[in-house]
């Protein structure tokens, strides 16, 4: 009966460990799997388990950022810190602030002002005014038009990504004019798009996606002819002649896709937008990445930085987070099934025993009423005996009780 009751407590005390020693990761977890379709929640999850886990895991990578001379995301890493109340040592906030305001000095603004303008790479703020500013122009555009569409017309290995987003930001481009600025992240987000696609910036599934898209967005006989006469120095005549070739109808992905990441430009900045291209996977991915972008505002490259795509959606990682909780609540079970055989032994226990002194009290009582019979029965004997004495020759034996 001991060695039973004792393996049950046993058994308590190791469902109740394992349990205490799960129950953070199966919150956590928990906390993920529910905010799964919530990028918000599901950063904001994340942010929490990470910061529970390793405190000092947003001043490591500040300091990361710095080294890699990356002001902007070493802002964003102190943003998170300020959100979520984490004091950050005196002297790293002090360098932060110091690299930012270097960063965004007016020399170095204008210096990459004019390399995003002549070169039409945007890895910066300043670089992605400069980029804008000559796809405003039409410059940028028309110069990748020209050049895709001369490989078209030759036979040679044509850029259709790169030329249905200058197609489309050509007549983007007119638009935005018309509206006064009203299309203008849109306008932003199809550089910074096409610009991603340069340097090859964007992820696989995304890229796959987006050139499948723009293979239907030129007419291609109709972009020849136009290609023909294009110039630089005729902006009005070239955008007339692509406009013609471009099919509205059929750019609205790609329309969507750049108004998206020109959301994210616009929070979270022109390097977020970029980070957001490089692990999105399909256009769902930007529109998840534009939805946090809208809240987190600067916090957000730090959150893609520390999470990857998993900040935009639950991924593969699903199975272990669902792990987590299973064992969890197998834990909890065992503690339970435990407390139930613990409390069935000792109420077994108990019942045993009560039955056991009930039986010794009725043997007593038992012993006590045959003495008690057998003395009346002496006594009868006796008091007999002395009212018929038996004769002196009799030979009946003298009974004799005792």
């Amino acid at each position: 009966m001991w060695f039973r009751l004792d393996t049950a407590l046993t058994g308590v005390a190791v469902c109740a460990t394992a349990g205490l020693l799960l129950l953070p990761h199966a919150r956590d977890a928990g906390a993920v799997l529910a905010a799964q379709d919530d990028p918000v929640a599901l950063a904001d999850a994340q942010l929490s388990s990470a910061l529970r886990n390793d405190p000092a895991v947003l001043a490591r990578n500040i300091e990361d950022a710095l080294a890699a001379r990356d002001a902007d995301l070493a802002k964003s890493f102190a943003d998170v810190a300020t959100a979520r109340n984490v004091q950050l040592p005196d002297n790293l906030s002090r360098r932060v602030t110091e690299a930012v305001a270097d960063e965004n000095s007016a020399s170095h603004f204008a210096s990459r002002f004019a390399t995003g303008f002549v070169t039409g790479t945007a890895d910066d703020v300043g670089s992605l005014s400069g980029t804008v500013a000559g796809d405003l122009f039409v410059f940028g555009d028309i110069r990748d038009v020209v050049r895709e569409g001369k490989h078209m017309a030759m036979g040679e290995d044509t850029d259709h990504l790169i030329l249905g987003l200058a197609a489309a930001g050509l007549a983007v481009t007119a638009a935005t004019y018309v509206s006064v600025g009203g299309v203008a992240p849109v306008r932003a987000g199809l550089t910074l798009v096409k610009d991603a696609r340069k340097v090859g910036r964007i992820g696989e599934g995304l890229t796959t996606w987006a050139a499948r898209s723009a293979r239907g967005v030129v007419d291609g006989p109709m972009l020849r002819a136009a290609v023909a006469d294009a110039s630089i120095l005729r902006p009005s005549q070239t955008i007339t002649a692509v406009k013609a070739a471009f099919r509205t109808e059929k750019a609205g992905g790609i329309v969507r896709l750049a108004g998206d990441v020109g959301r994210v430009g616009e929070k979270a900045g022109t390097r977020g937008a970029l980070d957001t291209l490089r692990i999105a996977q399909s256009p769902k991915d930007v529109t998840r990445a534009a939805r946090l972008a809208e809240v987190k505002g600067g916090q957000t490259r730090a959150i893609m930085k520390m999470f990857g795509r998993g900040a935009l959606l639950l991924a593969a990682g699903a199975f272990n987070l669902s792990m987590w909780v299973f064992w969890a609540l197998f834990a909890l079970l065992g503690f339970v099934v435990s407390i139930k055989a613990t409390t069935e032994r000792i109420t077994w226990s108990w019942l045993q025993r009560s039955k056991a002194r009930r039986a010794r009290r009725e043997l007593a009582v038992r012993q006590d009423t045959l003495l008690q019979d057998l003395a009346r029965k002496d006594a009868l004997l006796r008091d007999m005996a002395l009212r018929h004495p038996a004769p002196a020759h009799s030979l009946a034996p003298v009974l004799v009780h005792g």
